[in-house]
C-alpha cells in the first residue's frame, strides 16, 4: 500500500526557510569518467599529474560538483513531493575548494525571495542561496538559484 504524500507548492515556501539535505559520496571512477567526457584537464584524469598540480591530488571538475549537487537537489524534491517546474538559471557559481574522491557532499539551502510570475500567476519563482559542504563541514561550492514551482492557486502571493 503506497503512502499518500501531500504536494509541496510555491505557497509552502517562506523567505528565510532553511534546509540541509543530501549525501553524495564522490568516487575516483566517477571523477575520472566525468572528466574524460566533459573536462579532461590533467588534474581530473591523471593521478600523477594531479599530485603535482595546484590541487595536490586527483579532484572533481567543478562542473561535476555542480552535477552531483543537482542530483541531490532533484532527489530531495522528489522525496518531498515538491512541485518543481525547472529553473531559469543560477548565478554566482563559486568553486571554493577542490572535491576529492572519498569526500561526502551535502547541501544547505536558504530561501532569499519568493514571487509569483506576473505573466503566469500559476507559477512562482523561488530564489535561494546554496552551499555544498564536504564531510568536514567545509564549503566547496556556492551559488544562487532561481526555481520555478507550481502554485496551489493563481491568487495573490501569501
Amino acid at each position: 500500500m503506497s503512502q499518500h504524500r501531500q504536494t509541496v507548492f510555491f505557497e509552502d515556501f517562506k523567505i528565510g526557510q532553511e534546509d540541509h539535505f543530501g549525501r553524495y559520496e564522490v568516487t575516483r571512477d566517477e571523477v575520472i569518467d566525468f572528466a574524460r567526457r566533459y573536462d579532461p584537464q590533467p588534474f581530473h584524469v591523471d593521478d600523477e599529474a594531479a599530485r603535482s598540480s595546484l590541487f595536490g591530488g586527483l579532484c572533481a571538475s567543478g562542473w561535476h560538483t555542480c552535477a552531483m549537487t543537482m542530483r541531490m537537489m532533484v532527489d530531495h524534491m522528489k522525496e518531498n513531493g515538491v512541485a518543481s517546474l525547472g529553473s531559469p538559471g543560477v548565478d554566482e557559481i563559486r568553486w571554493l575548494q577542490p572535491v576529492f574522491p572519498g569526500d561526502v557532499l551535502s547541501v544547505q539551502m536558504k530561501i532569499t525571495n519568493t514571487r509569483r510570475l506576473k505573466s503566469r500567476p500559476e507559477i512562482g519563482n523561488i530564489q535561494s542561496d546554496y552551499t555544498v559542504l564536504n564531510q568536514k563541514g567545509e564549503p566547496v561550492l556556492t551559488f544562487k538559484s532561481n526555481g520555478f514551482f507550481a502554485a496551489r492557486s493563481a491568487g495573490e502571493t501569501i
